[in-house]
């Protein structure tokens, strides 16, 4: 096994999309959770269009080590976060969806395991035995649905690619981002194929703890959403399977 050090710096990135509501309390309580872990951080918030007060009460927030990228218009969700990946200084990259919806003392758990696992990746999953999740059961058939899809076009073993928590060695980000096509729905999974095709095999999945009612204000879960994922995930099948597209040199 690669000897690697135990001394990281984390780049956490947050993408933020109309969250005025619960923004200011979400960063901090993900800035309590990284003051009590042992690795020195920084937090990358990137405002995915300015359409509402967000970028306003993130700058008033004087969290130390808050770093804000912001644009007027909305990119995606997918954008933001390789945005944010492309200005981070860690060599472990993580992001955390903002909304409250997922618990960010999961930041500490999906850390111990790229310790445990000596993993490239790390992917937070609703569908680990020991997360414990409050989820709609129309949601719970929609992950369930979408886990056998992309089984069935990729061949890949993670239960839950669509999670949003997850970290990375920044040594994958470097060799993966330049391959990236999705900006909006599919933008995980198109990583997780990537990665796994460049060679990036150690995939892992971790507990979380998630409560679909905290983040109900601000969930993307629409069907505009659902059919946009469905449409990105051929798409990324196409390029794969049919082009080849992520395989040629760059």
């Amino acid at each position: 096994m690669e000897n690697r050090s135990s001394i990281h710096y984390l780049s956490l990135i947050v993408p933020i999309f109309k969250q005025e509501k619960t923004i200011v309390k979400n960063l901090r309580s993900i800035k309590k959770v990284l003051d009590r872990i042992r690795y020195p951080h920084e937090i990358i918030t990137v405002v995915d269009g300015v359409v509402d007060n967000s970028l306003k009460k993130i700058k008033r927030t004087n969290i130390e080590g808050l770093k804000t990228i912001s644009y007027m218009k909305n990119q995606g969700k997918s954008y933001a976060i390789q945005l944010g990946m492309k200005k981070a200084r860690g060599d472990y990259v993580m992001f955390i969806d903002a909304g409250m919806e997922i618990d960010p003392n999961g930041i500490s758990m999906l850390l111990e395991h790229m310790e445990w696992y000596d993993a490239d990746i790390i992917v937070g999953s609703k569908r680990h035995l020991a997360s414990f999740v409050k989820y709609p059961l129309s949601r719970k058939i929609l992950s369930f649905g979408y886990f056998f899809l992309v089984k069935l076009l990729f061949g890949i073993k993670i239960r839950d690619t669509q999670a949003g928590i997850k970290i990375f060695r920044k040594e994958v980000l470097l060799k993966v981002l330049p391959r990236l096509i999705e900006k909006r729905f599919a933008g995980d999974l198109e990583f997780l194929v990537v990665a796994n095709d460049l060679g990036y095999t150690r995939i892992f999945e971790a507990p979380i703890k998630m409560d679909y009612s905290l983040g109900a204000l601000t969930s993307a879960a629409t069907l505009s959403s659902i059919l946009g994922i469905l449409v990105d995930t051929l798409a990324i099948f196409y390029r794969r399977n049919i082009l080849g597209f992520y395989r040629k040199k760059i």
